[in-house]
């Protein structure tokens, strides 16, 4: 059953998850392997942290599957590649899904999948390419009791800005949520509204459905612990941030800062005093 692997991706006692993505190099843009240079430092790194998952690809999934013991945090397996970041795109924008995925994930033992629900300005068919990856993989992950996680994204536009393009406006992320959990979505990993107190309105629209926040491109130490405590004020079940956590001068501090606010309740200024060296005020 689905159930028993969400068991192993939800933290038992808060019922929350923070999974740690750094499944960046699938995505062909030099400046997303800035932390993650050396993919097995990185992975040793997280792993003594301890988030509850790490997010990899196919073909970086052995650094953290390989190491020995129970205690390591589950994988969550990204299952589909595209070229839609950078400051200058291609003349052809895709989104590939690999083969597969869903028995991939088996082998490599994944508590999850996560695909893609791209929403860019004048790229329609990136979205049907989206829209057709998620409709060849659910049933079988229904087929194989694998949950699915759906990531709807929207994008500014390429001329405004370049890189991650998050836009945050909650109008256009809630019908794209929407459409993810109509898709058959068991996650929702979307990204935080341009004001925070706004995300209960993603929550709600989720309805039974967890929903997990991206954490999008880097931030100050105060800003991300901030953003993180609101959300969780706001009803969500935990957050997926990459280059906020592996491109911090101290990673596992950081990680371990984000875990205090996501299953403990800490607030911003209680997890920077134990765990970072910056101060956060109050």
């Amino acid at each position: 059953m689905k159930a028993y692997k969400l068991n192993r991706l939800f933290n038992s006692k808060s019922g929350h998850c923070f999974d740690v993505a750094i499944d960046h190099g699938f995505f062909n843009e030099f400046s997303f392997l800035n932390g993650i240079e050396n993919i097995q430092k990185a992975v040793e790194i997280l792993v003594n942290a301890a988030p509850d998952a790490i997010q990899l690809t196919t073909g970086q999934a052995h650094y953290l599957q390989s190491i020995p013991g129970k205690e390591k945090p589950s994988l969550v397996l990204r299952t589909d590649v595209a070229n839609v970041y950078g400051n200058e795109l291609p003349r052809a924008l895709f989104s590939r899904m690999i083969a597969n995925p869903v028995e991939q994930a088996i082998r490599l033992d994944a508590t999850c999948v996560v695909v893609n629900l791209f929403r860019i300005p004048g790229e329609p068919e990136v979205t049907d390419q989206c829209i057709q990856n998620i409709l060849q993989i659910k049933p079988v992950c229904d087929l194989y009791d694998m949950p699915l996680m759906i990531e709807p994204l929207v994008f500014r536009p390429n001329a405004e800005a370049g890189g991650y393009m998050v836009d945050g406006d909650v109008k256009k992320i809630v019908p794209l949520v929407r459409q993810a959990v109509e898709l058959g979505a068991d996650i929702i990993k979307a990204d935080p509204t341009d004001d925070v107190n706004d995300y209960h309105k993603v929550v709600e629209t989720a309805g039974r459905i967890p929903v997990l926040v991206r954490g999008g491109g880097r931030a100050s130490d105060e800003e991300i612990l901030k953003r993180t405590y609101g959300l969780m004020q706001q009803g969500v079940k935990g957050i997926v941030y990459g280059r906020n956590v592996i491109q911090h001068p101290n990673p596992a501090g950081m990680t371990q800062a984000l875990m205090a606010i996501v299953h403990e309740g800490a607030t911003p200024a209680e997890a920077a005093a134990k765990f970072l060296v910056n101060k956060v005020s109050a």
